[in-house]
């Protein structure tokens, strides 16, 4: 397919097509093409900018970005580093991780956007001839040959497309078209919370690592972002609704008796449209695989429903 316009294609083949411009997915076409394989990667997005998503590189990652010779041109990127996770319990303070004793090259977790990293990995990825990246292209339903996946069918903005594979990956996350498509049956372990993610500023004097606060049933976690913190309020499940109702004074007045330093900070939560809720479900399939398909990442283990301003 190389030389190739793609977008302008209705029929294309390859040796595999990953549905999901995800980690997973952007990773798994950089390693394929990189190995001399044809792959082509659908993302249903027009871009990767979308906030309050997996916006942390593990040390296990990061040591495969020095095992391909990415590292130091990765670190170059903006990032935080979180070497220790500590959890305040009434008035105990507690180190629940310590990432600083790891036998890894990088011995914390880097905290950067995921459009960066996903952009970083696409950008390397396309130096090889068999990479191709199709961005707001959306998987409709798997192609069958008897019981056999042989291909993906999409949609994108100069219309229908069919895509030949010997494999077919889905990487398309906790909604997964090519799960539900390919017939595979989830079972629900259920949740007992849901999250609700907001951003306050950071001052230089707050110290720079990431923390929870624990007080009963709910849980507030910090994370230092440079010049703002990401913050996850832990609620009970089912509760955002009800909580959204009334006025978001009674919310900043639960994270003041959290965190009280915090002072008049809270009042950058103007409303209700400040927050976004990730409503958590906990499901997996028995099977994650069929004869030419492979669900991997959050297709076959769903972690989180969905993310939702109010």
């Amino acid at each position: 397919m190389a030389g190739r316009d793609l977008m302008d294609t209705k029929y294309l083949s390859t040796r595999c097509c990953v549905v999901g411009g995800g980690p997973a997915g952007v990773m798994l076409g950089f390693l394929l093409a990189r190995a001399g394989v044809d792959v082509v990667v659908l993302e249903k997005h027009a871009d990767f900018l979308r906030d309050f998503r997996g916006d942390t590189i593990h040390p296990s990652t990061l040591e495969l970005m020095h095992e391909l010779g990415l590292l130091d041109e990765f670190l170059k990127l903006p990032h935080r580093k979180v070497r220790r996770l500590a959890v305040q319990i009434g008035a105990t303070s507690l180190t629940i991780a310590d990432f600083t004793h790891l036998p890894t090259v990088c011995k914390f977790i880097a905290l950067m956007p995921q459009w960066d990293f996903l952009e970083f990995l696409a950008t390397h990825a396309r130096r090889f001839q068999g990479f191709h990246l199709l961005m707001d292209t959306s998987a409709t339903d798997v192609m069958l040959d008897g019981d056999r996946v042989v291909g993906v069918r999409a949609t994108s903005d100069n219309g229908a497309i069919e895509i030949r594979a010997d494999l077919v990956v889905g990487a398309d996350g906790r909604r997964s078209t090519v799960r539900s498509s390919a017939g595979f049956k989830a079972d629900n372990l259920g949740a007992p919370m849901d999250v609700l993610w907001m951003r306050l500023s950071r001052r230089p004097d707050d110290g720079s690592e990431a923390f929870g606060h624990v007080e009963g049933n709910r849980i507030f976690i910090m994370l230092d972002r440079g010049d703002y913190w990401q913050c996850a309020f832990v609620i009970p499940k089912g509760s955002a609704d009800e909580l959204m109702k009334t006025d978001i004074g009674a919310f900043r007045g639960m994270i003041l008796e959290m965190s009280p330093w915090l002072g008049e900070r809270v009042d950058e939560l103007k409303g209700w449209n400040d927050v976004m809720l990730l409503t958590v479900a906990v499901d997996r399939l028995r099977r994650w695989h069929r004869r030419g398909l492979l669900c991997i990442g959050d297709a076959p283990r769903h972690v989180a429903d969905r993310r939702s301003g109010h």
